[in-house]
């Protein structure tokens, strides 16, 4: 997809890769980035492209409001998520709601809410951010794991739905990355300027699958030759 003169949306804009993303996308020729938060105040906007939004993926109302004042979106990003440890047997139920809550339905929820605008548009894309665990679980991040399995499923069915309404649908699977949401869990991590360079390049080169940072794609290669060893992989 051809960004020069597009519009974009990123959820989550504020702090980590979602504000490296806003940074790549106004590099690769963006003419408007919306930065949403659910407190804009907090989104740095240092471009004049940029364009602080209030947006809480959980608050239908907010979703609505956002999709109102943005009609000019050709590219939405999916990127806001939150993280809750635990495992499978032990973890926190209503953790791991608040994760299915934002990560699956919040990105659904706002995904429908951006189609008319995003067809009406057209070409547009769709950016799902998810996570190379999606496609196969580390116990100590069940919950977590299991809302972005929901979101990559989702992501698959909108690939289809969207297909032919002029929308491309793009999921990204990136493995740890340095933002505060992995502050001190000690795995290698990607600097987050890179993952979201990775993600820009895939869209622009029209890719539907990215897997965005040196360990993703060695991941991602396992997982699509044989999807159990990548999860014996990370179980063991």
């Amino acid at each position: 997809m051809n960004l020069t003169g597009s519009v974009a949306l990123v959820t989550g804009a504020n702090r980590g890769l979602g504000a490296r993303l806003v940074t790549e996308l106004l590099r690769a020729g963006a003419a408007k980035v919306y930065a949403t938060a659910r407190t804009p105040g907090t989104v740095t906007a240092a471009d004049d492209r940029v364009q602080a939004l209030a947006l809480d993926v959980t608050d239908p109302a907010s979703v609505t409001a956002a999709a109102d004042a943005a009609k000019d979106v050709t590219v939405l990003v999916n990127n806001a998520g939150v993280l809750a440890f635990g495992s499978a047997l032990d973890g926190d139920l209503a953790s791991f709601e608040r994760d299915l809550r934002t990560n699956y339905l919040g990105t659904l929820g706002v995904t429908r809410a951006f189609v008319p605008v995003l067809e009406r548009n057209a070409p547009s894309a769709v950016v799902n951010v998810l996570t190379v665990i999606a496609l196969a679980p580390v116990g100590s991040m069940a919950g977590y794991c299991a809302s972005k399995a929901a979101s990559h499923s989702m992501t698959q069915a909108l690939r289809a739905e969207l297909r032919d309404r002029g929308i491309t649908v793009l999921g990204a699977y990136p493995g740890g990355i340095d933002t505060d949401m992995l502050a001190g869990v000690d795995i290698e991590k990607a600097a987050p300027e890179a993952v979201a360079e990775r993600i820009v390049a895939g869209l622009t080169a029209d890719e539907t699958v990215v897997f965005p940072d040196d360990v993703s794609a060695g991941a991602g290669s396992v997982y699509l030759s044989d999807p159990l060893k990548l999860e014996q992989m990370l179980t063991g």
